[in-house]
């Protein structure tokens, strides 16, 4: 079965960063049909601001050391997603990186999932939607989805750089056309939990599809009077 999985997966790598890689312009454009002076949207920012004014004040080692065990739970967690048993998570001494063990071959998802997959506002988002089931939302709750918003924001733009290990297993043509979209995609969908919940959220991808359509009928109506 996990071996079934890998191969399966291996097979849409490329054909998804094509579609990431077309749909890029839609994920742009989806960023105007969100309020963002509505005051779910404003708590949001305020805490989104607030990350990066805790991040000054952070110890610069307990820092990295979050990056570092973040990275490799994402790592972790698409790993059992794919049905991979993971036999142990290991962070170096220094500091300078970690390790992630697991059974079988694995795929391309496991290795990226860290650029693109924000792992502990996917998480919160959960406990927003429990806590939701039983009293209602408040704006502390958008703020604190602004704050993680921030934080993956932040950790993604901090491992992506030339000695990172992961991104040449998945080469960097594919990084290239995967991750900005892949990116967009997760805070996009975050910003649309923020005031939907999970209804957003499939709110959201439908919006990705009718951009991309009519992106799609712009572009072959330009090449068909082009032409």
């Amino acid at each position: 079965m996990r071996v079934l999985i890998d191969r399966f997966i291996e097979l849409l790598k490329w054909p998804v960063a094509v579609y990431m890689l077309v749909s890029l312009p839609a994920y742009i454009q989806s960023l105007y049909y969100f309020k963002f002076m509505s005051l779910p949207y404003v708590a949001l920012f305020a805490g989104f601001f607030l990350f990066f004014i805790s991040r000054s004040m952070m110890d610069s080692t307990v820092k990295t050391n979050m990056e570092i065990v973040a990275h490799e739970m994402t790592h972790a967690f698409f790993a059992l997603l794919t049905f991979h048993k993971v036999t142990g998570i290991r962070v170096a001494d220094d500091n300078s990186g970690g390790n992630m063990a697991f059974e079988g071959e694995g795929n391309w998802l496991i290795v990226i999932a860290p650029y693109f997959f924000p792992l502990f506002g996917f998480f919160y988002m959960i406990a927003f939607s429990v806590y939701t089931h039983f009293a209602p939302a408040n704006l502390i709750m958008n703020g604190i989805m602004g704050f993680f918003i921030g934080y993956h924001l932040d950790t993604v733009g901090s491992q992506i750089h030339e000695k990172q290990t992961d991104l040449p297993k998945v080469s960097y043509k594919f990084c290239a056309m995967f991750l900005p979209a892949a990116n967009l995609w997760a805070v996009g969908s975050m910003l649309a939990f923020n005031t939907r919940g999970w209804n957003g959220v499939w709110v959201y991808q439908n919006l990705i599809g009718w951009l991309n359509e009519r992106n799609f009928k712009w572009v072959w109506n330009f090449l068909a009077n082009l032409f």
